[in-house]
């Protein structure tokens, strides 16, 4: 008997160890329960706010768009499908993410100072609740915002921007450049693409030559008087040249080589050989990483307007936590007054960030300021303004 029970002491006395080990490795979920009452009161309002100012601005927004463009859509006869689905389905997503830092502030302000109206910011603070404590659920619903634009920005929206910009070609503005001429570009490690003539339509260039050079000494010239792209192959790069001619170029040798069709690879896109204006908006954040790096090793100095947007994207995913600190310290203090001046002073200053980001971007590609320098400047001055707004908030 006294066997039996000291085995079930051990078992018990393990289970129990067991227990406090395992509760002592996952003691990081009891930091999960920080969300009370009061921040899910918070958020709820932050986050209804937000979406319900996007909604207003971007309904007023669409009015004054369709009041602009209807003669234009009348005069192309743009189909009323294509203008609600191929156009205004996907302006919608592109102007609320550009806009999104500004919705943010007017949310915080909005609502923030409805909470001090009312009194109920004084009481959280009067009972022992810090400033610094008061912030967290704001924190929390801009983490959530920011992680939306950031997937937004980088994945999904680009991929509308392809269909908005095709819709416009056709019915708004028809200004899409279709074509280019004496294009040149470095596909490889001395390897130089020439083409007198590209139509996009069709993919195919005229008047091609493609050289290799090694130790400076040009050891392949091929010339072809047409070469189009195999839009259906399953891997890139894959080009069709016509009436070719290879001159294998051998100290005093030479070989030639010609033919009516050859299929091969030429380290190039369409895409490379067209270029047109706002085009790094239609990359996702991954293809404008692969377009920048394979164009910065051709030598190609057009890679900075790609650069600035690539920065731009994540730069701008942290002006919705600085604006809310912004927003929070001006409209948390009950004012006789009202909150007129303050919400003038917040809207001025959210529309000067955009202006700054804009103005950034603009010396970037004309002033050769670093990239990302240019896309993270309005984060840094404005992250002093929110340290100053901060230090002077209730406490």
């Amino acid at each position: 008997m006294k066997e039996k029970l000291r085995k079930l002491l051990n078992v018990f006395s393990k289970l129990k160890f067991s227990k406090l080990k395992l509760t002592h490795k996952l003691g990081f979920l009891h930091k999960l329960k920080f969300i009370k009452r009061m921040d899910r009161y918070i958020i709820m309002k932050f986050i209804g706010t937000y979406f319900y100012s996007i909604a207003l601005i971007i309904s007023i927004s669409i009015v004054f768009d369709i009041n602009e463009n209807l003669a234009k859509f009348t005069s192309y006869h743009a189909p009323l499908r294509a203008i609600v689905f191929d156009y205004y389905a996907n302006f919608v997503p592109y102007f609320a993410n550009l806009f999104s830092p500004l919705f943010v502030f007017i949310a915080v302000i909005f609502f923030t100072s409805k909470l001090a109206g009312n009194s109920e910011i004084i009481a959280m603070l009067a009972s022992g609740m810090s400033f610094k404590r008061l912030l967290r659920p704001y924190m929390i619903s801009a983490a959530l915002i920011s992680a939306l634009n950031f997937y937004l920005g980088s994945y999904v929206i680009p991929k509308g921007t392809v269909v908005r910009h095709d819709f416009e070609s056709l019915y708004k503005n028809n200004k899409k450049i279709t074509s280019a001429q004496n294009v040149q570009l470095q596909v490889g490690k001395g390897v130089i693409a020439y083409i007198s003539q590209y139509d996009d339509k069709t993919k195919t260039g005229y008047g091609f030559s493609l050289d290799k050079f090694e130790k400076k000494k040009l050891i392949l010239h091929t010339t072809a008087n047409v070469v189009k792209y195999d839009t259906i192959s399953d891997s890139r790069y894959h080009w069709k040249m016509v009436n070719y001619k290879t001159r294998d170029l051998r100290g005093m040798r030479e070989k030639i080589t010609s033919g009516m069709e050859k299929d091969t690879v030429i380290m190039m896109e369409p895409m490379d050989l067209v270029f047109s204006k706002g085009q790094q908006e239609t990359f996702t954040s991954p293809e404008l990483l692969r377009y920048i790096s394979k164009q910065q090793e051709r030598g190609s100095s057009n890679v900075v307007q790609y650069e600035v947007e690539y920065h731009k994207r994540i730069a701008s995913c942290f002006a919705s936590f600085i604006l809310t600190i912004i927003g929070v310290s001006l409209s948390s203090r009950k004012r006789k007054g009202g909150m007129g001046l303050y919400l003038g002073i917040g809207l001025a200053l959210s529309f000067a960030y955009i202006l700054l980001q804009t103005v950034c971007a603009t010396f970037a590609i004309n002033a050769n300021t670093p990239p990302m320098l240019a896309a993270w400047i309005p984060n840094i001055l404005y992250f002093g303004i929110a340290y100053l707004c901060y230090r002077k908030a209730p406490n």
